[in-house]
């Protein structure tokens, strides 16, 4: 079995199942859950795509301690899960608060799962799921040969839950102490479990992984191709004039800066495009994703991961614009928080699929792309902004409190009315608007998993070596 097995919920999944499983009655309930994967190096990914509830009439059995069902009324779910390679998860409800699997649960998965295996015909993991009455939720997969605990259970809704099998049995290093204060042990430990993906190694990047590195994060995924210049000393922390003068990699910079702290985060440099399909794969496998670029189709495709995947994406925009004179019209930025199964980028109206269009073929064909701009076939993209180190860290600031606010609630509103947080320092102004509609583009995509190609765009098809 992979080392690290985790499952993930969208906020609104979750929700329907806590409504289904405590129905208020105090007897357990059941559901089976069909789930895409990623099948990763790091860790392996289910994610959760389908919920079917068995329906309480259709329990033989429903009491405070057993719930038992036909399992007739589960062929023509198994055969979906067959058809489209699915991993199947039962989820069951402990109404007593019973937080571990019961005598009665064992017996039940070593007959269950075994003939869910058996029906799927493919190498996929199954497994089991209990929801406590607080929501909370522990479970294990079956492999065909034995039983092992998913390692964390998330749920990326306006809160973010990720929930570990042996929590509150760290300890706060020594660094985080003065964090524990002002959030808890609970958080911190989080905090030292989650693997982030920060997608940029320059303006926002690079203040964005400088705060998650010092709060105690695990493991940070940092993606970028380009290399140092000049101008971006100003901009990157701890970079060099010399670091410049070498061409070295952004994500090293930052990489050898990371490891000299000594603070025990992880770092995983990808020197590629974004849209390379093996750190499409790397990204695919953290807990939270930054985005820190401005590239429209390099945005889109991080939307894309995270309806793909159930992953939270907080997406950071600066704005300065300048006469070219010294003068200053507006110093703005927005924080975007994107939660699977919701709205999106395109739906928030920040950019259109014709736009990310002309992004990739800009890209991909910039001859192409200039020939289009001038015949009036797609707008011109705008030319390189000026940048402020002060402004891009306030907007990272901005991006990792908000990330802090739904992982330790803390605000006086519920953090559904923050869904995109704007600032505009020439106005002195904060102003959020709430979470609204859904993405028609992205609905269908929600808990796919893996794919081929990747993410069903041909782009990321990959070419079979002979």
């Amino acid at each position: 079995m992979p080392a690290d097995i985790n499952l993930a919920l969208t906020g609104d999944q979750h929700a329907h199942l806590t409504a289904f499983l405590f129905p208020g009655d105090g007897k357990e309930a059941v559901a089976l859950l069909l789930c895409g994967r990623r099948d990763g190096e790091r860790r392996h990914r289910l994610v959760v795509r389908e919920i079917h509830e068995i329906p309480y009439g259709h329990c033989t059995r429903r009491t405070t301690n057993l719930v038992t069902w036909s399992p007739d009324y589960i062929d023509g779910i198994l055969e979906r899960a067959a058809a489209e390679r699915l991993s199947v998860i039962k989820v069951h409800s402990h109404p007593s608060g019973y937080a571990a699997f019961s005598e009665t649960d064992d017996v039940s998965d070593r007959q269950l799962l075994p003939m869910i295996r058996g029906w799927v015909e493919a190498d996929v993991l199954h497994g089991s799921a209990v929801m406590l009455p607080d929501g909370q939720m522990f479970g294990r997969v079956y492999d065909g040969t034995g039983f092992q605990q998913i390692a964390c259970i998330s749920v990326a809704g306006d809160d973010l839950h990720f929930w570990y099998p042996r929590a509150g049995q760290g300890s706060v290093p020594s660094f985080a102490a003065s964090h524990a204060q002002a959030f808890d042990e609970g958080t911190i430990e989080r905090l030292q479990r989650l693997s982030v993906a920060v997608i940029g190694a320059s303006g926002t990047g690079s203040p964005t992984v400088e705060q998650l590195v010092r709060l105690g994060v695990s493991e940070i995924v940092n993606v970028d191709h380009d290399v140092m210049e000049e101008r971006n000393v100003n901009r990157i922390l701890n970079s060099t004039m010399e670091d410049a003068a070498q061409a070295r990699a952004k994500v090293d910079v930052i990489a050898d800066a990371i490891n000299r702290t000594g603070l025990g985060t992880r770092v995983i440099v990808m020197r590629k495009n974004l849209w390379a399909p093996e750190v499409v794969r790397a990204v695919a496998q953290c807990d939270v994703v930054f985005g820190c670029m401005d590239s429209i189709d390099g945005r889109y495709l991080l939307n894309a991961i995270s309806a793909f995947y159930n992953i939270p994406y907080f997406d950071i925009g600066i704005r300065l614009v300048a006469d070219g004179q010294g003068g200053i019209t507006e110093v703005c930025g927005t924080v975007n928080y994107l939660r699977p199964g919701r709205s999106s980028l395109m739906s928030r109206g920040l950019f259109s699929m014709q736009d990310v269009a002309a992004a990739g073929l800009a890209r991909n064909d910039p001859e192409a792309h200039a020939r289009q701009v001038k015949d009036g076939y797609i707008r011109g993209s705008i030319g390189s902004r000026p940048a402020v180190i002060s402004v891009n860290m306030f907007g990272a600031s901005l991006a990792v409190n908000e990330f802090l606010a739904r992982l330790h609630p803390f605000r006086e509103e519920v953090n559904a009315e923050h869904a995109a947080v704007m600032f505009s320092l020439a106005s002195m102004e904060l102003i959020s608007d709430p979470e609204e509609g859904i993405c028609p583009l992205l609905i269908r995509s929600g808990g796919r998993g893996d794919q081929v190609p990747l993410l069903g765009l041909m782009e990321l098809a990959e070419r079979r070596q002979d």
